[in-house]
């Protein structure tokens, strides 16, 4: 797949990104492609173990399934699960995305291919001047959008279609995730954004049972086509 990596993103927060990315570096791994992931800023953290660590981030070393420093893989993990600049503020930090390059350059010597994962939607702040959106920006990768399948995604895929396309980056694919299960019109909402969005579908996922997330990611990938990212 040459030298491509990918920053996921979403149309709003708790939208599938994770459980996407997580099925990504399965269907990947199953392809024989080496494939490490990131979430280089994470809001919200549980006690688990008897230390505090974020459910995004822990999934997706779960899903890697190999030793992986968390450092390098979540290098800025805030405790309350809010906009990031705000959390960032109220501990008194500030994002610096040199040291997010750092740990991706790192993770990207080392494999195939690094899946950033975002944090909230493309446009969330990260600080007065910077959003969400510098990430990819900086560290040069292509896009894959996330579209919560419910109502309103329509507006929120095609509203982050255009801010991914106006900051010269390039949408490589996107995955409808099953959101509401009771959507109306379900399919010809996807049809609309399969006409609409300047990129391939790469599935369409349905909402599963709660799960660990290992054993999720392994469902998820069955419905994720990952091809048109190996062209």
């Amino acid at each position: 797949m040459g030298d491509s990596h990918y920053f996921i993103t979403g149309t709003d927060t708790e939208i599938g990104k994770t459980f996407v990315t997580c099925g990504l570096l399965v269907a990947l791994r199953d392809r024989g492609i080496s494939a490490a992931p990131m979430k280089p800023i994470a809001a919200g953290t549980i006690e688990q173990d008897g230390v505090s660590a974020n459910e995004d981030v822990h999934a997706l070393l779960a899903t890697y399934g190999k030793p992986l420093r968390t450092s390098l893989v979540n290098p800025y993990c805030f405790r309350e699960p809010i906009a990031p600049h705000i959390a960032a503020a109220h501990e008194n930090r500030v994002v610096d995305l040199a040291s997010i390059r750092t740990a991706y350059d790192t993770l990207r010597s080392s494999h195939d291919t690094v899946l950033v994962e975002g944090a909230g939607g493309f446009l969330v702040p990260l600080s007065a001047t910077e959003s969400m959106s510098f990430l990819p920006v900086t560290l040069e990768l292509d896009v894959i959008l996330v579209v919560g399948m419910r109502l309103g995604c329509l507006n929120h895929a095609l509203l982050t279609a255009e801010a991914i396309d106006a900051r010269g980056l390039r949408l490589a694919g996107w995955v409808a995730n099953t959101v509401d299960t009771n959507m109306s019109c379900f399919a010809e909402n996807v049809a609309t954004l399969t006409a609409a969005l300047p990129a391939p579908c790469l599935g369409i996922v349905p909402r599963l049972p709660p799960s660990c997330p290992t054993a999720s990611a392994k469902v998820a990938a069955t419905f994720l086509n990952i091809e048109p990212l190996l062209d």
